[in-house]
């Protein structure tokens, strides 16, 4: 018995069938395209969504032996879309989570007084991340699209909703918790869509999907929109929170952190709502069937990953993402050399959206090796600065004097776990566990985003019958034991984040 999961990422869609003992047994990828109509902007084509995952889903059945039994769903979190109720097809491009064109209305609604509110409702900011900011811009400045929202022949959604909505074909208008919590329109208390939010962005509450449990029930598949197959849909998770489930995260305290495009670091707090008033994120991780709900504290980092494609394909000074370890290890450190890859802005524990990269310490003897090691340097900086607001210490503050207290924070981080494609870079891994202090653990299968939606899923439908099965799948790849800690690159790394925010 095997489970098919679905997910559906920034830049392609990645499907896993997944066995009984948690091995993925065939993997299918297909990447669709970015569009940047304006500097600060993302776009997707939802249509090209669809048909990766159809792709995807196509070649990762083709090389599997096994017929699933169920099917699992992840994604890219707060994306913005918009698709005709009836018909499915989406009247214009979403809006990506990464998009930054809402800075100014987000601002606006801060200088109104309107942040304590929404943070005291949904455990988020006001911040061009969430999907609350896009639909109210679609609102004011697409007003033919959201004509249809306000009749009701359009829905909005994230990209999971989508993707249900396609593979039912037009059956079910769903999300999870998980996913809704991502929005700015979700009560962590209520556990609903709020009223007071939805009247404060615009976005009426009748064209927003009904919320249902992580796993269990959620639909079932049409075989003549999706390849022919009639399967239960039943597992669903925002990327992050399914990252957090599949590296089996069940107790509360225990850390992940998941490298891919950017860096997402998530701790669960269990059945209680932890607050920060240092820059992380409350967020739902997922809820059962039962109606119980788990929740964590999340740092979202905007850029890591992404720097490392920025080298290849911005400089032209690597070919490929992997060939950044060979070419840092050519040089014994940086030769002082800085870079804030603050290329869409800084996430946590910062929140500046009009930040903007640097680099600095360059001399005449300055090498593209300097500079790549200069970028996994960033990458364990970064997560340092949200590992040190998680676990109760301090962390630097956004003009970087002085230190941003945590609020009720989750303790220690005993052990860190690794995933995501930048994981298997094993020279990161190591500056990771000398920056945090604490042992980093890297499992066997990476693709922990993927491996969520299927445990979730797997539990939804009886292929596993409770976390303690799943927890006997995960596997250990490498443990990277901390060593020396270099404390001077990282004070040079806090002088050039002060001078890279707009707030120094």
């Amino acid at each position: 018995m095997s489970v098919l999961a679905i997910d559906a990422g920034t830049t392609g869609v990645t499907a896993l069938v997944v066995t009984e003992d948690g091995r993925i047994e065939s993997k299918g990828y297909e990447e669709f395209a970015q569009h940047f109509p304006e500097p600060g902007w993302v776009e997707h084509n939802p249509e090209d969504i669809w048909q990766a995952t159809l792709s995807a889903c196509a070649a990762a059945l083709r090389a599997a032996t096994s017929r699933p039994a169920c099917l699992g769903i992840t994604n890219q979190r707060e994306t913005a879309v918009l698709w005709d109720r009836r018909t499915l097809a989406a009247p214009r491009r979403a809006i990506v989570w990464q998009d930054r064109r809402t800075a100014g209305s987000c601002e606006r609604l801060r200088s109104a007084g309107h942040e304590p509110r929404v943070s005291e409702l949904t455990g988020l900011r006001l911040d061009p991340y969430f999907t609350a900011s896009k639909l109210s811009w679609l609102a004011e400045h697409d007003r033919g699209s959201w004509a249809g929202v306000l009749s009701g022949d359009v829905v909005v959604g994230t990209v999971d909703s989508y993707l249900i909505a396609r593979l039912t074909a037009g059956a079910r208008h769903v999300t999870d918790p998980s996913n809704a919590s991502r929005t700015l329109l979700y009560g962590l208390a209520s556990g609903s869509w709020e009223p007071e939010l939805c009247e404060l962005f615009g976005v009426p509450e009748s064209a927003l999907p009904e919320i249902v449990p992580s796993y269990g029930p959620i639909g079932r598949t049409d075989p003549g929109a999706f390849l022919g197959l009639d399967l239960p849909i039943s597992g669903v998770a925002g990327d992050q929170q399914a990252a957090l489930f599949g590296q089996t995260c069940f107790r509360v305290g225990e850390v992940k952190c998941t490298y891919g495009t950017g860096s997402f670091i998530l701790t669960n707090t269990g059945q209680e709502i932890v607050r920060s008033d240092a820059g992380l994120l409350t967020t739902v991780a997922w809820q059962t069937p039962s109606g119980d709900i788990t929740y964590a504290l999340e740092g979202s980092i905007f850029v890591t990953g992404a720097a490392v494609q920025w080298l290849r394909d911005g400089l032209g000074l690597i070919g490929t993402a992997p060939e950044s370890e060979a070419v840092a290890r050519t040089v014994p450190d940086s030769g002082g050399v800085v870079f804030v890859p603050a290329l869409t802005g800084l996430g946590a524990p910062y929140w500046d959206p009009e930040a903007r990269g640097l680099i600095t310490g360059i001399t005449r003897g300055t090498t593209r090796a300097h500079l790549v090691r200069a970028t996994l340097e960033a990458i364990a900086f970064e997560v340092r600065d949200v590992v040190e607001v998680m676990t109760g210490k301090s962390a630097p503050a956004p003009n970087g004097a002085g230190s941003a207290p945590a609020s009720n924070s989750a303790g220690s981080a005993p052990m860190f776990k690794a995933d995501g494609g930048a994981s298997g870079n094993d020279l990161l891994m190591q500056m990771q566990a000398d920056q945090l202090g604490t042992v980093v653990e890297r499992p066997v299968v990476q693709e922990t985003t993927g491996l969520g939606a299927a445990f979730l899923a797997g539990l939804g439908s009886g292929v596993w019958g409770s976390a303690d099965e799943l927890r006997e799948t995960w596997r250990l790849d490498r443990r990277f034991e901390p060593g020396t800690r270099d404390d001077a690159a990282y004070e040079r790394w806090r002088a050039a984040v002060a001078l890279a925010s707009t707030q120094g």
